[in-house]
């Protein structure tokens, strides 16, 4: 009886950990990429943040520039993180313990200025008055993943690497992530990882789950045309001039 619980039970986890690590990674993707073209061709009016700067400046210069700043660095560490094999590093002389460190200290740093930026614009749409009344039931979904997702990442970081004796995700998280666009996802890998990075991995899957249909969309986007448009020409009058006629009024000569 207690064999057959046993097996009953891995078998259970082992189909857990394909659902999980083998086909729900797909599902994020398949809903980022189709859901992104489908915003795109249908709501292309709607694919923006939304700027809320008219109704509150002040905490918003302070929030922003963190929130965006710390992000970005964030983003950097995950693509070298997870996408550069640590054979690469290696080759360029870069050797795994000043990896270790740099990256330690940095995704420190930036995981703590995200998670401040962010705290201070969520306080920000609930105690300012007009930002609360423009805020979404997706706005208020995407904060709640993106909030969660951020803070487990920089858990992740210290509980393994600063409070613990260390952990190198990029033995099992980075080679499980690579596989995936590899179509051959080696799901053992991730299944072995500790529980934070299963936890944090599974929040940055539903928030590329839904990111095509929240404000984050404005990410895949840059202002390109800005480049190349033509001068927007501003034209003043003269105080106490008479207006510029309409294009279908006769235009009469000047009196003597």
């Amino acid at each position: 009886m207690t064999t057959l619980t046993t097996t009953a039970m891995t078998t259970a986890m082992t189909t857990a950990d394909v659902l999980l690590w083998g086909a729900f990674p797909y599902v994020a993707l398949a809903s980022f990429v189709i859901g992104s073209i489908w915003r795109y061709r249908y709501d292309k009016f709607g694919w923006t943040t939304r700027s809320s700067e008219l109704y509150e400046r002040r905490l918003l210069r302070v929030a922003s520039p963190l929130f965006h700043f710390g992000i970005l660095v964030v983003l950097i560490g995950h693509v070298v993180g997870l996408l550069i094999p640590q054979s690469w590093t290696g080759a360029i002389g870069l050797p795994e313990n000043a990896y270790h460190v740099l990256a330690v200290a940095l995704g420190t740093v930036a995981g703590a200025c995200t998670l401040i930026g962010i705290a201070l614009l969520i306080y920000r749409r609930r105690t300012v008055g007009p930002v609360f009344l423009a805020t979404t039931r997706n706005d208020k979904l995407m904060y709640a993943v993106l909030t969660l997702t951020i803070l487990l990442g920089l858990t992740a970081t210290v509980n393994a690497n600063i409070i613990g004796s260390g952990y190198n995700y990029r033995n099992t998280v980075s080679p499980w992530f690579r596989s995936i666009f590899a179509f051959q996802p080696e799901v053992s890998l991730m299944a072995g990882a500790p529980l934070v990075y299963h936890i944090h991995a599974l929040c940055a899957l539903a928030l590329f789950t839904i990111w095509p249909y929240t404000r984050l969309v404005h990410v895949l986007t840059a202002p390109i045309g800005y480049l190349t448009r033509p001068y927007i020409v501003y034209r003043s009058r003269e105080p106490g001039g008479r207006p510029t006629p309409r294009g279908w009024e006769p235009t009469r000569p000047p009196t003597a």
